[in-house]
């Protein structure tokens, strides 16, 4: 048995990628795909999907480098054509299309996510807004880019949405983080 395989994602030393990392990640990855299609359209084409909450939640389960794993093999398999964004949409015409920087801001929001997993409540929460305010960012200027207008007065709509499902997901991440880890070593389990 790997000596390693009890630590959760993102802690297995020098050793590299663990099985039982790839099978969580690919697991979260599902769960991105499947939550992103929960979707409200908003005026400006930007519609609140629960992807924001998927990507944090798998990010503080997975740590910051199986977290943004997982996200960017989302991102491939959509940009392959799968439909896995929201509305059922794939393809690179999506993935480069107005709302495509939400899309690649997931990256860096996963990344500060899951840095913050192992940390406190208080930095872990820090690291996820820092995330956020990255994610949206890329967002607002690439949809800038591509439309040549901002969509500035949805953008109080989305953080109301975001804020609250990210400390939701944090919550819960950890939780389900403490869980998973103790699945790894069943001697522990009581």
């Amino acid at each position: 048995m790997n000596r390693n395989s009890s630590l959760p994602p993102g802690k297995e030393g020098a050793k590299g990628i663990t099985t039982r990392g790839m099978i969580l990640t690919a697991m979260f990855t599902a769960v991105l795909a499947v939550l992103s299609q929960i979707s409200i359209p908003l005026p400006g084409g930007v519609p609140i999907t629960l992807q924001t909450f998927a990507v944090a939640f798998l990010a503080v389960n997975l740590g910051p480098k199986y977290g943004t794993l997982s996200v960017l093999i989302y991102l491939l398999i959509g940009a392959a054509g799968i439909p896995v964004f929201s509305g059922l949409r794939g393809g690179l015409d999506v993935l480069f299309g107005p709302t495509g920087g939400y899309l690649i801001g997931f990256l860096p929001l996963a990344f500060l996510c899951g840095a913050g997993s192992r940390r406190r409540i208080a930095p872990c929460i820090a690291l996820c807004m820092a995330g956020l305010l990255v994610c949206h960012v890329i967002g607002l200027l690439f949809y800038y880019h591509r439309m040549e207008t901002w969509i500035l007065p949805t953008v109080p709509l989305m953080l109301a949405k975001d804020i609250p499902t990210l400390l939701v997901a944090v919550f819960l991440g950890r939780n389900t983080s403490k869980r998973l880890a103790l699945l790894a070593r069943p001697e522990e389990r009581i």
